[in-house]
């Protein structure tokens, strides 16, 4: 596909910039039961104009159900709802500035391409419909295939010609519903890549509703981790990754080792923690962890561990467990992923990026388990190790 500046933008005649500063979306309290079942529970958050906001959360969370009230189709059992600071609450659907990608696309099999794109405006009695439908079916890149039928058209392209039809009615508020968990991994791969470059061109604010983590970490400004109908932490993709505040934030949003420790001491003036951790002293800075705790959850990504073997020195001034035992070795082309079995510690994942010419680790190999202080952080130990790691069931 051709780079998002020869895109074409499908922008309404007189239309005001999406991007022109303010709250898109804010939500005040909002509560919504179903019978006895609480499945969001007093959410409050704020959507700046004109950014890629994501709703990440597993099956379950409440995230969809928070996207059917921004979207009209659920009425809050509690709080209120405003789209560019106008109180919509009691609004009905058809009467709010937000269109919806689903899923399953929900184009109409009778139309071409063109009037699936042009239903909309058609409906509105819009001014200019066929050139601000052609114009945003060539922001998806699609204006040569605007006569065909959407049976004519591969799982991707129909995706696209969806969001051609939602952007074109210029709403405040496009809302994704898992747009892309229909499509392959390539395919999904590329669309996150084509979506983000298209809300940044069209300016338009969007909510995207998933339980891929992948896809959040990708395209998002900002990222709210949703559990129990609450939010867990917000905030961009990488301060999340790098400073979980939960358990549960940590396992979801990738993969954490944690272990169970208790501070013992302060070094460094107070900016370090030294923590006992199954008779091993493991240091955390004390910016990185829960403030005034003793009980803690000592984490370190597995791409930040590396393994040492029998009879190797570790880097000075590394935190270090260890000996443990390889259990499982796992090649996955850009790494290699092990699990080391360390007694009375539990199992702790590392991911050996694979540069060519190191050691692979066979199972039954000692070794123990080095990281970066830097690298550390650690969580309120009153937390379940094992919070936010897919069960059973869940959705990958």
């Amino acid at each position: 596909m051709t780079t998002v500046g020869t895109r074409a933008a499908a922008v309404e005649p007189g239309a005001a910039p999406a991007d022109g500063g303010g709250t898109a979306l804010e939500l005040r309290s909002v509560t919504k039961r179903f019978g006895d079942v609480v499945a969001v529970d007093e959410l409050s958050l704020a959507v700046p104009s004109g950014t890629f906001f994501a709703l990440l959360g597993p099956s379950g969370c409440g995230k969809t159900t928070t996207l059917r009230m921004v979207a009209g189709l659920e009425r809050p059992s509690a709080g209120t709802v405003c789209l560019a600071g106008r109180d919509v609450t009691g609004a009905p659907a058809h009467r709010r500035p937000v269109n919806t990608v689903f899923q399953s696309y929900a184009l109409f099999p009778h139309l071409s391409v063109l009037e699936n794109v042009a239903f909309g405006l058609r409906r509105r009695r819009a001014r200019d419909v066929r050139a601000r439908a052609l114009e945003a079916l060539e922001l998806v890149e699609l204006a040569h295939l605007a006569q065909r039928r959407p049976s004519q058209l591969s799982g991707g392209q129909q995706q696209r010609v969806a969001l051609a039809r939602a952007v074109v009615n210029r709403p405040a508020l496009l809302l994704l519903d898992e747009p892309l968990g229909a499509l392959d991994l390539r395919l999904r791969r590329q669309m996150q890549v084509e979506l983000k470059a298209i809300q940044a061109e069209v300016g338009i604010t969007f909510v995207h509703v998933t339980h891929d983590q992948e896809e959040a970490m990708t395209m998002a400004d900002t990222v709210a981790v949703m559990n129990h109908g609450r939010i867990e932490q917000l905030g961009g993709p990488a301060d999340l990754y790098e400073h979980p505040r939960t358990a549960f934030v940590a396992n979801f949003l990738g993969q954490s080792n944690l272990v169970r420790g208790t501070v013992v001491e302060t070094l460094d003036g107070g900016r370090t923690l030294g923590v006992d951790v199954g008779g091993a002293r493991v240091r955390v800075p004390a910016h990185r962890s829960v403030p005034g705790a003793r009980h803690v959850l000592v984490g370190v990504r597995p791409e930040k561990v590396r393994l040492v073997a029998a009879g190797d020195d570790a880097r000075g001034g590394d935190n270090e467990l260890g000996p443990g035992t390889v259990v499982d070795t796992s090649f996955a082309g850009v790494s290699t992923q092990y699990q080391v079995r360390v007694e009375g510690l539990g199992t702790f994942g590392v991911f050996a990026q694979n540069l060519g010419g190191g050691s692979v680790h066979a199972p039954g190999s000692v070794v123990r388990l080095a990281w970066d202080v830097p690298h550390t952080f650690a969580l309120d130990g009153h937390q379940e190790v094992g919070a936010g790691t897919l069960g059973p069931g869940d959705e990958p």
